[in-house]
């Protein structure tokens, strides 16, 4: 007879997130308009740069605006705006600080997908567990600025890019975590940047080849043309190849540090000797710094490469938009007024017609007195004309007030009168 029974989920509570991921920079990955599928792609690589602490699979609308994100980035800890767009001579990138800017506008001069940085590769590392933690900022090139406004625009470029990854206290850091970096060049000559991304890969130094493919390698080498494992143990790399690169782990003297803590990979002990190799993840961008604005995609503009001011033209700009922006709250109050006046009016309007409604209500169920109108003097004096004395035996005096159809109304009972008594009058009466 029982019906078929449900399991009531049980709804765990929401756990709040350790404050350092909560303070660590977060960012939105998207593009504006149409972009063609190469720049659609070079946004999904970026977003993998960007992991974990962004959208990876943000949905993005024709009808979304920037507003829409600036407006819900506070609720989910986001930092930064990353944008991408394209014109009929070149796409840009943008970088905005949230909420309330600056932001940098960089041209892309050039650009490697990272689809194709790996299909240029003979051994290409590709590495899922990469992605899981933030890579490691290493900027070039963005120091030593001369004064002036050239510091401005090193100081907050240097500025963005910086606060767009998580700080590392030196202290607390593990060096298991970090397993990739992004590269940023700039050539003081012509003012590019280039953006590299890179895997970090730590190899333990001073053993030989065979001992080296037995403690990193993936699987077991072939050890059947040997006699003994002493043999194979002398004979440095015999049967065993090594790419240029290995090779190099060797020889040069600044690949290799002496390692504060046991690494995750085999053969890496603390306090020996390892090597790091960088192996390229991509993408690749050459950037060109167009211009810096105040605020979110608009405000003062404070560097611009190709448009050069005077101050009495930056001092006339600067008044104007302060003009438009006190026009702009001012239109705003007043806004707000009217809209407050309207609900007043509106709830004004709304008392009364529930009053009368309510009226109509008690009239129709027989509770409503209908008020009496209010006497005026006029009224009073009116009233005393119109009093008539009626004495039995006696002649009526009635006062005339000059209004007949009071006098019609004089019931015929006040006068009992026989048909004997009402005779036909003679003709000499008259």
């Amino acid at each position: 007879m029982g019906g078929n029974r449900r399991k009531k989920r049980k709804i765990k509570g929401s756990k709040e997130e350790p404050e350092e991921l909560v303070k660590a920079p977060h960012s939105f990955v998207i593009k504006r308009g149409d972009v063609g599928k190469h720049i659609d792609q070079l946004m999904t690589d970026f977003r993998a740069v960007m992991e974990p602490f962004t959208a990876s699979h943000l949905k993005m609308r024709k009808k979304n605006v920037i507003k829409d994100f600036v407006s819900i980035s506070s609720y989910l800890n986001v930092t930064h705006l990353a944008i991408f767009t394209r014109t009929n001579n070149s796409p840009y990138f943008r970088l905005a600080r949230l909420p309330r800017g600056p932001t940098i506008t960089y041209k892309v001069v050039e650009y490697t997908l990272t689809h194709d940085v790996i299909s240029s590769m003979r051994k290409p590392h590709v590495n899922p567990s990469l992605f899981h933690a933030s890579p490691l900022l290493v900027l070039n090139g963005f120091s030593g600025a001369s004064a002036g406004e050239d510091d401005v625009k090193t100081k907050l470029t240097t500025s963005m890019w910086r606060n767009m990854f998580p700080s590392i206290d030196i202290h607390k850091v593990q060096l298991s975590k970090i397993r990739r970096c992004v590269l940023l060049n700039a050539d003081p000559e012509t003012g590019l940047i280039d953006f590299r991304h890179y895997a970090i890969k730590v190899k333990p130094v001073g053993l030989t080849g065979t001992v080296r493919k037995l403690l990193t390698g993936k699987r077991v080498p072939d050890l059947g043309a040997f006699r003994s494992v002493e043999e194979a143990m002398e004979r440095d790399g015999a049967g065993f190849t090594e790419s240029e690169g290995e090779m190099a782990d060797e020889v040069e003297d600044s690949r290799h540090v002496t390692l504060p803590q046991r690494m995750h990979t085999r053969g890496n002990l603390l306090n020996e000797k390892s090597s790091i190799r960088l192996i390229e993840l991509g993408p690749r961008m050459k950037l060109e710094l167009v211009k810096i604005e105040n605020g979110i995609m608009g405000g003062e503009v404070l560097h611009h490469a190709y448009i050069t001011k005077t101050r009495e033209e930056v001092k006339e700009l600067k008044t104007a938009a302060e003009q438009r922006a006190f026009l702009k709250l001012s239109r705003k109050k007043q806004q707000e007024e009217n809209v407050k006046r309207k609900l007043q009016e509106k709830d004004r309007a709304r008392a009364e017609v529930e009053k009368r409604r309510a009226a109509v209500e008690a009239e129709a169920t027989g509770e409503f007195k209908r008020p009496q109108p209010r006497k005026t003097k006029t009224d009073e004096n009116d009233q005393k004309k119109k009093k008539v004395v009626i004495d039995t035996g006696n002649e009526a005096d009635v006062e005339d007030d000059g209004d007949d159809a009071d006098d019609d109304n004089i019931d015929d009972d006040e006068y009992d009168i026989s048909d004997e008594e009402m005779l036909p009058l003679d003709d000499a009466d008259l």
